[in-house]
């Protein structure tokens, strides 16, 4: 705690205690019969306990907190005024309406007219006290230094002055004239500063006038008071006190005067300063908006009452062109829809509908004087940008000369904010937009990544090894497996046209079809018959898809059932890659080259023509290779792709190895092939080798 503030802590009971001694000295100053033996005090001791409180008053009151709170100097006068102030002339009326009873009734004991003075001799320090330091705050608001080292000494020397005047031996008065009149201009030079009347909008200022007014009157009202009761006959104080009360009043009486001066002179550039500051505001509110994420509805709303409130205009209407299909197409402010359809006729008629246009004088334009307009005045700011055309604003007055250089600046400012504030805004809402997007991408990623088999099937009669990698968030590319019974195992493999979120569920539909449709049938003959053959389920499934597929969307997509117990495979192609093929016998490589059609592509009964079974029966050693065209179509930095011979010489290479090197080998090599370009497409890689040692361990 700082020594100031130390210090008024132990200042306020000081005051009192050094109140009720100036209470007890004026008593027996002026009564001395209340204590015989003690008898009169000395006036010097009087005036010197008067001193003493009105020191502690003064210094309690300076080691306050500033109560200055930021710019609330209309809070700071009105509290004075109707704080001690009000209580102080609440206490003289009081008094005088005592003496006015003691006048009717002569009888009455003096002792409370006495009181009453001492009473008032206090509140009165108190009133001055606080009235110096909020006139102080005024002062020295947002003041230089040099300033602040002013009011110090001006404070020093108005203490001295004062408590100079209780001292019963007049000064010479060459001295006095001249401490009175140093006073008096420093009074003046500081009493210029009054910064903070600028911040006060009109009806502040009137405020503030009305409440300077007040505590001139309560000052005016004291210095009455102990100027009439210094010859009252009840009343026996020495003469200086009532010099001091009567100095006081007048000193804060003076810089209240000033003030008042000062504030009242600048009534008539109220409005010039209130307009500037409505402008700060709302060039404020139209940045916050963006801030606020508002909508543009309420960015235009914001502009219209913004631009009405700033020139002061009588009527206007906002025209928005509307490209979202949005119900906000402007609005109208006393002025009717017809009359600003008539005026924008006729500006379109001069080609003046979407250009800045000034008019300050309608009634003597040939096209305007025929409209019989209400109005004198006339401005058209376009709401535009480097891109497009947002729309126009129409500011009209009365009176002729109602706009000038200025209101259009003003206007051209408003309006660049406004069509800024638009843009931002829409580019906010393709970013929430696009981080939506991104998010339902994450969600179609985590959705298609639990549709891919985890667990790849296990078997000492055969080895698989796969990959899949998307070129995007989400990809087309899909394959699956199902144990059927009869030692027979389903492996289906597509790609889905597109990408994105449709092609994932697009995806997710063709697992839920093959699931669905290689569920064995009840009411087969025999035990082939369980379940459906690839051709028969490629045309199934075109049949389901052709009811959920879009009309430009396909899939392709192969299908093959191994039946590892009798040693062959059917399968069938629906427009599918060709199966890569080592044949261990032949010790050769090569492609099955079978016709098949996308599924979606046909949709009707005729797609079952299009797709064949071929039948295979493998031999251990043998490997297969299913893939997708993001395997073979990848391209190198000179654009060319990959293709099936470089992956049938992949396969030459890497037979005798165990599907997983084969694999890897193949995606090395293609690693290789397209270093340094981006994936264009979706990869997957399934290679299934046949074992030649096939111990019968039970499924």
């Amino acid at each position: 705690m700082s020594l100031s503030r130390k210090s008024s802590s132990f200042m306020q009971p000081f005051a009192i205690l050094s109140w009720v001694g100036l209470l007890v000295c004026t008593l027996l100053y002026a009564r001395p019969a209340l204590a015989p033996g003690v008898g009169t005090p000395p006036g010097w001791l009087l005036l010197g306990v008067q001193a003493v409180f009105a020191a502690a008053v003064f210094l309690q009151e300076r080691a306050r907190p500033d109560r200055l709170r930021g710019l609330d100097f209309v809070g700071l006068l009105r509290n004075l005024v109707f704080g001690p102030g009000l209580l102080a002339t609440v206490c003289v009326v009081l008094h005088l309406v005592e003496r006015l009873l003691k006048a009717e009734m002569p009888g009455t004991s003096p002792l409370l007219f006495t009181v009453l003075y001492t009473v008032n001799v206090g509140l009165f320090i108190l009133f001055l006290a606080r009235t110096n330091y909020s006139w102080r705050s005024l002062v020295l608001f947002r003041s230089s230094a040099r300033l602040r080292r002013i009011w110090e000494w001006f404070e020093l020397l108005l203490g001295f002055t004062l408590l100079l005047s209780l001292v019963p031996r007049s000064l010479p008065y060459s001295l006095t004239t001249a401490l009175l009149g140093g006073l008096a201009v420093l009074g003046v030079y500081i009493s210029s500063h009054q910064k903070w009347v600028a911040y006060l909008n009109r009806r502040q200022k009137i405020q503030a006038v009305l409440l300077q007014s007040g505590v001139i009157v309560a000052m005016g009202i004291f210095a009455a008071y102990f100027l009439q009761t210094q010859y009252d006959p009840l009343l026996v104080a020495p003469a200086p006190q009532h010099a001091f009360l009567v100095l006081n009043a007048f000193f804060a009486a003076f810089y209240a005067f000033m003030g008042l001066m000062v504030t009242f002179f600048n009534l008539p550039t109220a409005g010039v300063f209130e307009q500037k500051r409505e402008e700060i505001l709302s060039l404020q509110r139209l940045t916050q908006l963006i801030q606020k994420s508002q909508t543009p509805e309420e960015v235009y709303r914001m502009l219209f009452d913004s631009a009405i409130q700033t020139v002061e205009a009588d009527a206007a209407w906002l025209e928005v062109e509307s490209i979202d299909n949005s119900e906000y197409t402007g609005q109208h402010y006393h002025v009717s829809p017809d009359q600003a359809a008539a005026i924008q006729r006729l500006l379109t008629e001069y080609n003046l509908g979407h250009i800045e246009y000034l008019n300050n004088d309608l009634q003597n334009s040939a096209g305007f004087r025929s409209l019989e307009l209400p109005y004198g005045s006339l401005i058209v700011m376009p709401l535009r940008s480097s891109k497009r055309q947002y729309g126009a604003l129409y500011m009209l007055k009365e009176q002729r000369q109602g706009f000038d250089r200025e209101n259009l600046s003003i206007l051209q400012t408003f309006t660049s904010q406004t069509v800024l504030s638009i843009e931002n805004l829409q580019l906010m809402q393709a970013s929430i937009q696009n981080q939506l997007v991104q998010e339902e991408l994450k969600i179609a990623s985590s959705v298609q990544d639990s549709l891919i088999p985890k667990d790849l099937p296990i078997d000492n009669w055969f080895e698989i090894s796969s990959h899949a990698q998307a070129a995007k968030e989400v990809g087309g590319d899909f394959y699956d497996f199902l144990h059927l019974p009869g030692r027979r195992l389903a492996v289906l493999i597509g790609d889905v046209s597109g990408k994105g979120i449709t092609a994932a569920f697009h995806v997710a539909q063709m697992k839920g079809i093959f699931h669905a449709l290689m569920q064995e049938n009840p009411l087969a003959r025999n035990e082939r018959e369980k379940f459906p053959v690839p051709s028969k389920f490629m045309a199934q499934a075109n049949n389901a898809l052709a009811r959920c597929l879009e009309k430009a969307a396909f899939i392709t997509a192969s299908l093959y059932i191994i039946d590892y117990e009798h040693g062959g495979f059917v399968f069938a192609r629906a427009g599918h890659c060709h199966t890569l093929y080592y044949h261990s016998i032949k010790e050769e490589v090569s492609y099955f080259h079978t016709a098949g059609l996308g599924l979606g592509i046909i949709r009707n009964d005729s797609y079952e023509k299009h797709i064949k079974n071929q039948f295979y029966d493998y031999n251990p050693g043998d490997v297969m290779v299913i893939y997708t065209d993001g395997i073979v179509e990848a391209r190198n930095a000179a654009g060319e792709e990959y293709g099936e011979n470089r992956l049938l010489l992949m396969l030459e290479r890497t037979y005798y190895m165990d599907a997983a090197v084969i694999k890897e080998k193949i995606l090395a090599d293609l690693e290789e092939f397209s270093r340094g370009q981006p994936m264009h497409d979706d990869q997957t890689l399934l290679v299934i080798k046949f074992r030649a040692s096939q111990p019968d361990i039970p499924l």
